[in-house]
């Protein structure tokens, strides 16, 4: 029965993928189905700590990310939580030796968006390396599954393709941010101003992520290569329509892409890989 309850727990993770990303779901998909589940467990994580700094505004955020945090660490040295989604995570932490000084950054950035509302350049740089970088650490971990010279190798394009990912999320989710929560990640930065000098420099920033992410995906295992590939295109369609738009109307709408643009995006992928260009 213990077999049964690990599989429900990780029905949790699987179903949360699913219901707050359609994207990121999408390509989970595409990976081998040995990675899916172990890619699940770690955004189900991710997404219930975002949420608890995002969304719970009518409850303690500090406490129930305290609570969160130490039930996380309970979780990891028990082998076992009664919380699913902890319960899911604990089980791919443990399977790959996933290194805990990246949860610790992970908890610590979701713990800054509590009382920051700014940032400069270095506070903004630890953010994204706790919000985002670790997180495609994590996955890397998943997607090596033990090879510690491939995992060395890719480190540095992890990296970047996670920062890429979380700096267009930030451009696309800058109403939401700025006029929801009032945050201001970019550092130096005044939407209340903002120029086209200073979205181009940041629309820079993520060019070199980008360019310096492909390079790694090039060199994943063929398991992992498809579904980050396609989630790297979704990503970069998202950004190319973002640099068209001009600075201020960033502010008045969150750009998308829509749902036949990422079937074509798929079909231009599936293509490649098909005459071995990945």
């Amino acid at each position: 029965m213990m077999q049964l309850f690990h599989q429900v727990s990780q029905e949790c993770s699987r179903i949360t993928t699913e219901r707050y990303s359609t994207s990121f779901s999408s390509a989970i998909n595409l990976l081998h189905k040995d990675l899916r589940t172990p890619i699940h467990n770690i955004y189900g994580f991710v997404r219930f700590a975002d949420e608890i700094v995002d969304t719970f505004h009518d409850f303690d955020k500090s406490l129930l990310l305290e609570e969160f945090r130490k039930s996380t660490y309970e979780a990891l040295d028990r082998g076992i939580s009664l919380n699913p989604i902890l319960n899911s995570f604990q089980l791919t932490v443990n399977a790959y030796h996933i290194d805990r000084g990246l949860i610790d950054a992970f908890l610590y950035s979701m713990e800054m968006d509590l009382s920051k509302r700014s940032y400069d350049r270095v506070g903004y740089e630890q953010y994204i390396y706790g919000s985002a970088e670790v997180v495609g650490l994590m996955c890397l971990y998943v997607f090596c599954d033990g090879n510690k010279d491939l995992y060395e190798q890719l480190k540095p394009s992890a990296r970047s393709l996670g920062a890429a990912f979380q700096k267009v999320n930030f451009l696309r989710d800058v109403k939401a941010d700025f006029e929801g929560l009032d945050r201001m990640y970019f550092p130096g930065c005044d939407f209340k101003n903002f120029s086209y000098k200073e979205k181009q420099a940041i629309e820079a920033d993520i060019q070199k992520d980008l360019e310096a992410a492909y390079e790694g995906i090039l060199q994943l295992p063929f398991k992992a290569r498809f579904g980050v590939y396609v989630a790297y295109k979704y990503y970069l369609s998202l950004f190319r329509k973002i640099k068209k738009i001009k600075p201020q109307k960033i502010l008045q709408q969150r750009i998308r892409i829509p749902d036949h643009s990422k079937l074509l995006i798929l079909a231009k992928a599936g293509i490649r890989q098909q005459f071995n260009f990945l």
